[in-house]
């Protein structure tokens, strides 16, 4: 873990926090403070699960948990998010079965699950512990669930004298609790781009090497922003979403495919040649893959493109490939949703916005923008004025937040 200076919204948190562990009766004063960050994927979005290269930065909407060891053998959490479903309380080492329905729709699952995929893998856990929990990072497309695994995981281990050096290795095992226990098909995408997340830099993953390159933005950068625009609908998790449709989708052609074209993932067709006799060799019921490969096909014709541009600071071409993406999620990959596509028409139309579209697993959440720094004033009038017209049922929900490129897990001065 990173010490790091404190970020604006740190006492405004470690305030609720407090609040939190009075409302619960949580005894957590005193003690650590974790904070783990959002992600902002630059590409490519869906790849994890196709074998794909991906690149992201960490963002500075965050997950904030205050905890203490206690001396009753049993963990207790309080989630100001999930308010409404009290505190949960176990005993490590004695959680339900995976995908037990008791804890299928309840937070609670992820908390379960690390306990779950820690004991399996050989750490014995047997401290008590007290935690609250607050979070702003808006529910889907910023990666939550996923700060919030790699968050406990590391107060489990921490609590009970282990510690984990290999980072992929925590990325991994973050990966086991949504896999594994909540039932969430999601590569490591997520999982990678937070825990890895490094302030000013972008994180290059090569899943085919398992290695991450940090790559720093170059000097000819324009001043700009990345733009969170959160729709104020909420995605409850990967399991009950597109993305597991999808996932599905690919594994079918990728089936399909392997006997005739040796193919192992979809990644591998990265040729134009390759791409274009699928193409012709697919049928016509097979119109709805070959639309999934395409847009696969041509994002990572593009990520390539991308990390260049990074390297050399040109973000209108990021932009511009960003939007792309974009577009191809919303047409031929099909995972986006009318609000999320509502919040992109608006940022297309603002003079300064180099590009735009939604984040994440899809459905609901937050869509992306990236912006000239002069023109976030522009874009928050915009939507402000035009969302709660078009989308009046969440007139009082939606948000746009101004990101920085942040550390992915800090642990802060005590509270």
């Amino acid at each position: 873990m990173l010490q790091a200076d404190a970020h604006p919204n740190d006492r405004t948190a470690q305030t609720e926090l407090l609040a939190l562990a009075q409302q619960s009766g949580l005894r957590v004063q005193g003690g650590r403070l974790l904070r783990t960050s959002s992600r902002f994927c630059l590409g490519v979005e869906h790849g994890d699960y196709n074998g794909t290269e991906l690149f992201g930065v960490g963002t500075d909407r965050f997950l904030w948990t205050l905890w203490r060891q206690n001396d009753l053998g049993v963990v207790r959490l309080f989630s100001g998010t999930f308010a409404n479903e009290g505190v949960v309380q176990f005993t490590p080492g004695k959680t339900p079965a995976k995908r037990s329905p008791e804890v299928h729709s309840r937070w609670a699952r992820f908390p379960l699950g690390v306990d779950h995929v820690l004991q399996r893998e050989g750490y014995r856990l047997s401290r008590g512990i007290d935690l609250v929990l607050h979070s702003d990072i808006p529910g889907g497309g910023m990666s939550r669930s996923a700060s919030l695994c790699l968050n406990l995981l590391t107060i489990f281990l921490t609590a009970n004298g282990h510690r984990i050096d290999d980072r992929m290795r925590l990325c991994e095992l973050a990966q086991q609790v949504e896999n594994d226990y909540v039932g969430a098909s999601c590569g490591l995408l997520d999982q990678v781009m937070i825990g890895f997340a490094r302030a000013g830099q972008g994180t290059h993953f090569d899943p085919a090497k398992r290695s991450v390159q940090h790559i720093a933005l170059g000097n000819a950068a324009p001043d700009f922003r990345f733009v969170a625009l959160d729709t104020g609908t909420v995605r409850n998790g990967l399991l009950q979403s597109t993305y597991t449709i999808r996932r599905r989708e690919c594994e079918e052609l990728t089936a399909l495919l392997a006997p005739e074209f040796g193919i192992r993932c979809l990644a591998e067709v990265r040729d134009a040649a390759l791409h274009n006799r699928i193409q012709l060799w697919l049928k016509p019921e097979h119109a709805t893959l070959a639309a999934r490969l395409q847009y696969l096909f041509a994002a990572q014709q593009r990520f390539a493109a991308t990390l260049t541009a990074w390297r050399q600071g040109d973000i209108q071409t990021i932009g511009a490939n960003f939007r792309a993406d974009g577009i191809g999620l919303r047409d031929l990959y099909q995972v986006s949703g009318p609000e999320l596509e509502t919040m992109c028409d608006l940022a297309r139309t603002v003079a300064g916005v180099y590009g735009e579209r939604m984040l994440g697993g899809g459905d609901f959440g937050a869509s992306g923008a990236i912006v000239a720094r002069f023109a976030v004033p522009h874009l928050r009038a915009k939507v402000a004025r035009e969302y709660p017209r078009l989308k009046p049922l969440l007139a009082d929900r939606f948000a746009v937040h101004e990101l920085q490129v942040v550390e992915g897990i800090t642990e802060l001065p005590s509270a």
